[in-house]
Protein backbone atom coordinates (compact mmCIF):
# COMPACT_ATOMS: atom_id res chain seq x y z
CA UNK A 1 0.00 0.00 0.00
CA UNK A 2 2.08 3.28 -1.16
CA UNK A 3 2.25 6.18 1.04
CA UNK A 4 0.99 6.19 4.85
CA UNK A 5 -1.30 3.41 6.21
CA UNK A 6 -4.36 4.26 8.42
CA UNK A 7 -4.92 2.04 11.22
CA UNK A 8 -8.17 1.57 13.06
CA UNK A 9 -10.43 -1.27 14.35
CA UNK A 10 -11.79 -2.62 10.95
CA UNK A 11 -8.14 -2.69 9.28
CA UNK A 12 -5.46 -0.67 7.15
CA UNK A 13 -6.77 1.60 5.08
CA UNK A 14 -5.94 4.59 2.73
CA UNK A 15 -6.03 8.35 4.63
CA UNK A 16 -9.41 9.61 3.06
CA UNK A 17 -8.97 12.63 5.41
CA UNK A 18 -6.94 14.55 3.28
CA UNK A 19 -6.41 18.17 4.87
CA UNK A 20 -3.90 20.34 5.72
CA UNK A 21 -2.76 20.17 8.62
CA UNK A 22 -1.83 23.37 10.79
CA UNK A 23 0.78 24.10 13.37
CA UNK A 24 -0.31 24.63 16.61
CA UNK A 25 1.95 28.41 15.83
CA UNK A 26 -0.78 29.04 13.50
CA UNK A 27 -3.92 28.11 14.90
CA UNK A 28 -6.49 30.02 14.42
CA UNK A 29 -10.09 31.08 12.94
CA UNK A 30 -11.14 27.89 10.08
CA UNK A 31 -8.20 26.15 11.24
CA UNK A 32 -9.91 22.37 10.89
CA UNK A 33 -7.03 20.05 10.71
CA UNK A 34 -4.15 20.64 13.98
CA UNK A 35 -0.30 18.54 14.10
CA UNK A 36 0.63 18.84 17.72
CA UNK A 37 3.75 17.37 18.96
CA UNK A 38 4.06 14.76 21.72
CA UNK A 39 5.06 17.66 24.35
CA UNK A 40 2.23 19.96 23.54
CA UNK A 41 1.12 21.71 26.95
CA UNK A 42 -2.55 20.49 26.31
CA UNK A 43 -4.03 23.82 28.90
CA UNK A 44 -2.29 25.90 26.09
CA UNK A 45 -4.81 24.42 24.18
CA UNK A 46 -8.14 25.18 26.01
CA UNK A 47 -11.10 26.96 23.89
CA UNK A 48 -9.18 27.15 21.42
CA UNK A 49 -9.85 23.94 19.63
CA UNK A 50 -13.83 24.95 17.79
CA UNK A 51 -13.87 24.09 14.29
CA UNK A 52 -10.87 21.86 14.62
CA UNK A 53 -12.19 18.26 13.51
CA UNK A 54 -9.08 16.31 13.32
CA UNK A 55 -6.16 16.47 15.44
CA UNK A 56 -3.04 14.63 14.39
CA UNK A 57 -0.52 14.34 17.50
CA UNK A 58 3.19 12.82 16.24
CA UNK A 59 5.28 10.31 17.75
CA UNK A 60 8.98 10.89 17.72
CA UNK A 61 9.68 7.24 18.79
CA UNK A 62 7.53 4.22 20.10
CA UNK A 63 9.35 4.85 23.66
CA UNK A 64 8.01 7.87 24.11
CA UNK A 65 4.52 7.77 25.70
CA UNK A 66 3.50 11.89 26.13
CA UNK A 67 1.40 11.26 23.11
CA UNK A 68 -0.85 8.98 24.73
CA UNK A 69 -1.31 11.67 27.61
CA UNK A 70 -1.65 14.47 25.52
CA UNK A 71 -4.74 12.55 24.03
CA UNK A 72 -6.22 11.74 26.91
CA UNK A 73 -5.86 15.03 28.18
CA UNK A 74 -7.57 16.39 25.28
CA UNK A 75 -10.20 14.00 25.19
CA UNK A 76 -11.25 14.87 28.97
CA UNK A 77 -11.10 19.01 27.85
CA UNK A 78 -13.79 17.51 25.62
CA UNK A 79 -12.63 17.83 22.33
CA UNK A 80 -14.82 15.06 20.17
CA UNK A 81 -13.15 15.24 17.30
CA UNK A 82 -10.94 12.83 15.46
CA UNK A 83 -7.31 11.80 16.91
CA UNK A 84 -4.93 10.53 15.26
CA UNK A 85 -1.67 9.09 16.29
CA UNK A 86 0.86 9.98 13.90
CA UNK A 87 4.55 8.16 13.16
CA UNK A 88 6.31 5.75 15.68
CA UNK A 89 3.65 3.71 16.87
CA UNK A 90 3.81 -0.31 16.91
CA UNK A 91 1.02 -2.76 16.95
CA UNK A 92 1.99 -3.38 20.44
CA UNK A 93 0.54 0.06 21.31
CA UNK A 94 -2.18 -0.24 19.36
CA UNK A 95 -4.76 -1.44 23.02
CA UNK A 96 -3.33 1.99 24.56
CA UNK A 97 -3.73 4.49 21.64
CA UNK A 98 -7.34 3.41 21.82
CA UNK A 99 -7.86 3.58 25.05
CA UNK A 100 -6.18 6.86 25.46
CA UNK A 101 -8.63 8.50 22.90
CA UNK A 102 -7.45 8.22 19.33
CA UNK A 103 -9.76 7.15 16.80
CA UNK A 104 -6.68 5.77 14.14
CA UNK A 105 -3.44 5.46 13.75
CA UNK A 106 -0.85 6.62 10.85
CA UNK A 107 2.18 4.94 10.03
CA UNK A 108 4.58 4.46 7.07
CA UNK A 109 3.82 1.59 4.50
CA UNK A 110 7.28 0.02 5.66
CA UNK A 111 5.36 -0.63 9.09
CA UNK A 112 2.55 -2.02 7.83
CA UNK A 113 4.59 -4.44 6.21
CA UNK A 114 7.08 -5.56 8.70
CA UNK A 115 3.65 -5.09 10.80
CA UNK A 116 0.97 -7.03 8.92
CA UNK A 117 -3.33 -5.91 9.93
CA UNK A 118 -3.17 -9.40 11.85
CA UNK A 119 -0.66 -7.75 14.31
CA UNK A 120 -2.77 -4.80 15.06
CA UNK A 121 -6.33 -6.94 15.22
CA UNK A 122 -4.69 -8.91 17.87
CA UNK A 123 -5.10 -5.90 19.85
CA UNK A 124 -7.77 -4.67 18.21
CA UNK A 125 -10.38 -5.74 20.80
CA UNK A 126 -8.70 -3.08 22.80
CA UNK A 127 -11.82 -2.95 25.31
CA UNK A 128 -11.22 -6.50 26.82
CA UNK A 129 -7.81 -6.04 28.26
CA UNK A 130 -9.07 -2.66 30.10
CA UNK A 131 -8.46 -3.94 33.51
CA UNK A 132 -10.35 -0.77 34.96
CA UNK A 133 -13.84 -1.77 32.98
CA UNK A 134 -13.25 -5.31 34.29
CA UNK A 135 -12.77 -4.18 38.03
CA UNK A 136 -16.10 -2.16 37.69
CA UNK A 137 -17.54 -5.25 36.39
CA UNK A 138 -18.21 -3.76 32.40
CA UNK A 139 -15.54 -5.81 30.09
Amino acid sequence: MPGNVIVTDQGFARDSQERDFTSVEDLGAGVTALDLASDTDAALLAGRLDGVEMIRIAFAAFSDGRGFTLARRLRLMGYGGRLRAHGHVIADQYAMARRSGFDEVEISADLARRQPWEQWQARADWRAGDYQNRLRGQA
